[in-house]
């Protein structure tokens, strides 16, 4: 009693924390919009190349662009890999930095903001679990994912679908999401589970807090008790964040958590997760940091 008692008091402590971690949220300014807005173009080559740009003339064999190290540059078409004309950034202090490839979610927990019609991204995490995301409109997205078990012997494989809504309640400042994970294991009877959740992010998409609450379900039955989260990213340069995702979750009358670090580089627009989850409970003795390494890569109109 005097552990899970212990216990309960960090999680208060924790959540007063992540509380009056709020007005920094709300008052800071977004790097980007203390940024220079440049509309520019993001230019792979067949040698393996990028460049970052403003077209300044075009035609069917070539394109001119405008760079800030190199001037203008002639390329040509029969050299581009892909052009792409979306925010693939934009100019912090004279540096380039690139948009964030997963802003509408931490290591798995969502937040907040979603994708925007046509965005859509790949996450693949220790291999085998893979997950895809597109945006139907710029409210409402839609997910599904697989553990592909059944390449072991047939064995029993989860999958799972995830829509969410999103809504901007004060743009670039506070948005409010939910949505559900909706999943069954394809060879076992009765293998329904998943979570309905809600949540409520605040501050940018490269700088933000999320507090959510979700009710898992399986079975056939709902918990009576819901799971609090607690997530953030800080940008922490051209190519770096760090993350936290943290949960409590209440079960058979003891609070159990799981806390985590780490952070995301973004190596050509590919976002590369690694960090550590360490899980906390009443009587656990033994320290368990389970690491997680995990790649998202964007397609569609990002």
């Amino acid at each position: 009693m005097h552990a899970l008692r212990s216990f309960l008091q960090n999680c208060l402590k924790g959540t007063a924390l992540a509380m009056a971690f709020l007005p920094f949220m709300l008052g800071a300014q977004d790097l980007n919009t203390q940024s220079e807005e440049n509309q520019r173009v993001w230019v792979q080559t067949k040698d393996g190349n990028e460049y970052l740009g403003i077209i300044i003339a075009e035609d069917e064999v070539k394109i001119t662009l405008h760079t800030e190290n190199l001037g203008e540059i002639t390329l040509f078409r029969s050299d581009i890999v892909r052009i792409s004309g979306m925010e693939t950034g934009k100019t912090v202090n004279g540096t380039f930095w690139f948009s964030n490839p997963q802003a509408t979610r931490y290591y798995w927990l969502p937040n907040g903001y979603g994708l925007k019609k046509g965005e859509s991204y790949y996450q693949n995490v220790w291999i085998f679990f893979n997950q895809v995301a597109t945006g139907i409109t710029d409210n409402f997205s839609i997910g599904g994912g697989i553990v592909p078990l059944f390449l072991f012997a047939g064995s029993q494989t989860p999958v799972w679908i995830t829509p969410k809504v999103s809504f901007p309640v004060v743009k670039d400042k506070i948005n409010l999401g939910a949505g559900a994970l909706a999943g069954t294991v394809i060879g076992l009877d009765d293998g329904g589970f998943g979570m309905l959740y809600g949540l409520s992010t605040f501050g940018s998409r490269d700088k933000n807090l999320t507090l959510g609450l979700g009710w898992a379900f399986a079975g056939g039955s709902i918990a009576n008790a819901p799971t609090f989260s607690v997530a953030g990213m800080i940008r922490t340069g051209p190519r770096g964040y760090f993350l936290t995702e943290n949960y409590f979750i209440a079960a058979g009358g003891e609070t159990i958590g799981i806390i985590s670090a780490g952070g995301r580089r973004i190596i050509k627009r590919i976002g590369l997760d690694y960090g550590l989850f360490l899980p906390i409970a009443p009587g656990l003795d033994t320290i368990i940091a389970i690491p997680w390494l995990g790649l998202t890569v964007p397609f569609g109109k990002n």
